[in-house]
């Protein structure tokens, strides 16, 4: 069980900050794994991390190392808030000290490049199965919940007793958390709604309006469904917190990565320079594009919106030749699957 034990958060990103300063501002013993020394030795003099949410301040229940050996012991849980990229080689050196007595959660929402793979395939064959593996995932942005605004999530595991307590590990008065036993869709939720979140930037990066915006995530929603269910997921899943409220949360623009990267290539700017701009954040979505279109392919499912974006990042497609391009398809069922 996991009350009054420790929660190893691996990761001192914004996202690894931001659950930090919410696990332990509700009294819960937070670790906190940075991959620099420096950075641990900093986070623990100065009660903040200087270098992500600089202006919220670290509860005094949370303390950072650098030491995988010294993050684990007693802990239960070990949430992955690290890039996706990331995330086999930390499983790579996590594996050496983990314990069946440990539970990893990821709340990475990417897909790895050279695989396709989710992050809890990659979790698992890291680890053998050897411990209980989750996912966390929902319509989180980083900021939103460093600042204690209300927040809610969901725990997908196929081992619904560990979902149980991953969801009671983690909720707090201010972060509520849900669980679901659909791993494949909470996943693919999360994984998605980024694309979508690029072609939400680039529309509002044009000036359209409320119209296209909303036309976008409708049809993108329908992306999703359409390749969530072709690989297994259940329908439903889409329309909860990690589908439609995490597709809500980053095309609303301001605070995503992922929908400024949209706007920015709207404005003409070149795609190194924006992700420039946001290093070292990264903008998910980016390199989920290829690996999303091609589990597509390999399902014979179609994707135009993630294909259009695809273009624009990585084909030199103008931003209003996709927009047209969208516009002029063949007429067809909005039902049609």
């Amino acid at each position: 069980m996991t009350e009054g034990r420790p929660i190893a958060i691996i990761g001192a990103g914004s996202w690894g900050t931001a659950l930090s300063i919410a696990l332990g501002g509700a009294g819960k013993a937070v670790r906190l794994w940075a991959r620099r020394p420096a950075l641990a030795e900093a986070i623990n003099r100065e009660g903040r991390n200087p270098d992500y949410l600089s202006q919220f301040p670290l509860p005094e229940s949370v303390s950072a190392t650098a030491e995988m050996a010294d993050l684990l012991p007693g802990a239960r849980l070990v949430v992955l808030a690290v890039p996706s990229q990331g995330v086999r080689p930390i499983c790579e050196q996590l594996a050496r000290h983990l314990t069946r007595d440990h539970g990893v959660v990821s709340a990475a929402k990417g897909l790895e490049r050279d695989t396709g793979r989710r992050m809890s395939e990659v979790i698992s064959a890291c680890l053998d199965g050897s411990v209980s593996i989750g996912v966390l995932s929902g319509p989180n942005l980083a900021p939103e919940v460093a600042a204690g605004n209300a927040t809610v999530s969901v725990a997908a595991s196929e081992d619904r007793a560990f979902a149980g307590e991953v969801q009671a590990a983690l909720s707090t008065p201010r972060f509520r958390v849900y669980t679901n036993p659909d791993v494949l869709g909470v996943e693919l939720g999360g994984v998605l709604k980024n694309i979508i979140a690029i072609g939400a930037g680039v529309s509002d990066g044009l000036g359209f309006g409320d119209n296209t915006k909303a036309a976008l995530m409708t049809r993108g929603l329908a992306e999703m469904i359409r390749l969530g269910v072709a690989l297994g997921a259940r329908a439903e899943t889409f329309g909860g917190l990690s589908g439609m409220g995490d597709l809500i949360a980053t095309c609303a623009g301001r605070k995503s990565r992922n929908h400024f990267v949209g706007c920015e290539l709207a404005a003409g700017r070149r795609l190194d320079d924006i992700l420039g701009d946001i290093a070292p954040q990264i903008a998910e979505g980016v390199e989920t594009t290829p690996a999303a279109l091609g589990l597509a392919r390999s399902a014979g499912v179609e994707m135009p919106i993630a294909a259009a974006v695809h273009e624009v990042l990585f084909e030199g497609m103008a931003p209003m030749e996709a927009v047209r391009s969208l516009m002029t398809r063949a007429w067809r069922d909005e039902l049609d699957a």
